[in-house]
C-alpha cells in the first residue's frame, strides 16, 4: 500500500469539508444537543435522588463514550457517501489506487473527524458538567478503542451494503446505531435485558464496555478477559467488514455495476 495515496483520499475529504458549511456544522451540532440534553438530565437526576449517586459519569459519561462510536461509524459511511453522491467511483478506481488504500483512506479520515468531535464532547461535558474522565482511570482508553474498532467495522459493513444495493440504501446506514443501542446497555446494565437479547450482547464488543464502565462506577474491577474478548471480536467484524466490501467491489467490476452506478440501482 502506498502511504501517499492513503493520504490523497484523507486529504479530499478535507478539502470537501473546509469548503462546505453544510460538511462542517453537523461536526459541532448533534454532538453539542446530545451533551447538553443529557447533561441538564444528569443534573436534574441529581438533585431529585436521595441516594446520592452521582449520574453525571454513569450516564451522561455512556452517551459521551457512544456518541463517539457513532462518529467514528458515521465518518467512514460519510466518507464513502461523498464519492456516492458525486458518482466519482470511476475516476477513484480508474487509478492505480488500491481498495486497500481507499478504505485506509476512508478510515483515516473517520479518526481525524471523530477526534475533532471527541474534543468537543469533552469540553462541554468538562466545563459544563463537571464530568471528569479522572473518575474512569485509564481504562477509559481501552473503552474508547474498542468502540474505535467497532465504529470501523460497521462503517466498513455500511459502505459495503450501499456499495451492492445503491445510493438509496443509504437510509439503511443511518439508524444502526440506535438499532444496536438497546442491545449494548448503554445506559441499563444487561441483566435487565430479556434472554434472546442478552444473547446477542454477548457478541458485540460495545457491551463489554459500558458493563466496565458501571463496573468501574460501582467500585467494581473491570474483568480484562471481558476487555480482550470485546477487542477480538472488533477485530474479527473489521476483518469480515473489508472481507465483504472487497468481495462487493469485484462483484461490481464484473457486472458493471460500477459503471451504471445510479440512485435507481438499488436491486
Amino acid at each position: 500500500m502506498s502511504l501517499n495515496r492513503i493520504l490523497t483520499i484523507v486529504l479530499r475529504q478535507l478539502y470537501l469539508i473546509r469548503g462546505s458549511f453544510s460538511r462542517v456544522f453537523p461536526l459541532f451540532a448533534w454532538i453539542g444537543v446530545d451533551m447538553i440534553l443529557w447533561g441538564f438530565l444528569t443534573r436534574y437526576l441529581n438533585s431529585v435522588a436521595s441516594s446520592g449517586f452521582n449520574f453525571v459519569p454513569a450516564l451522561l459519561g455512556a452517551v459521551l463514550l457512544w456518541d463517539f462510536f457513532a462518529r467514528i461509524m458515521q465518518g467512514v459511511t460519510i466518507a464513502f457517501f461523498e464519492d456516492v453522491w458525486s458518482r466519482n467511483f470511476l475516476n477513484i478506481f480508474a487509478t492505480p489506487l488500491l481498495i486497500s488504500e481507499y478504505v485506509s483512506g476512508l478510515v483515516l479520515t473517520s479518526v481525524l473527524t471523530s477526534l475533532l468531535g471527541l474534543l468537543i464532547m469533552l469540553v462541554l461535558a468538562t466545563t459544563l458538567f463537571n464530568l471528569s474522565f479522572f473518575a474512569y482511570g485509564f481504562m477509559i482508553f481501552p473503552f474508547l478503542l474498542v468502540l474505535f474498532l467497532f465504529g470501523i467495522s460497521l462503517g466498513i459493513f455500511g459502505s459495503a451494503l450501499v456499495l451492492r444495493l445503491g445510493p438509496a440504501s443509504e437510509w439503511f446506514i443511518w439508524p444502526i446505531p440506535a438499532i444496536i443501542s438497546p442491545f449494548v446497555g448503554v445506559l441499563y446494565p444487561i441483566s435487565t435485558l430479556p434472554d434472546w437479547m442478552q444473547a446477542v450482547s454477548r457478541i458485540l464488543p460495545p457491551t463489554y464496555v459500558f458493563e466496565g464502565l458501571r463496573a468501574i462506577i460501582t467500585g467494581k474491577s473491570v474483568p480484562l478477559i471481558s476487555l480482550a474478548l470485546a477487542a477480538a471480536l472488533s477485530f474479527i467484524y473489521i476483518f469480515l467488514a473489508y472481507l465483504l466490501f472487497v468481495r462487493i467491489y469485484h462483484s461490481a467490476l464484473k457486472s458493471g455495476l460500477i459503471a451504471r452506478y445510479s440512485a435507481e440501482s438499488v436491486s
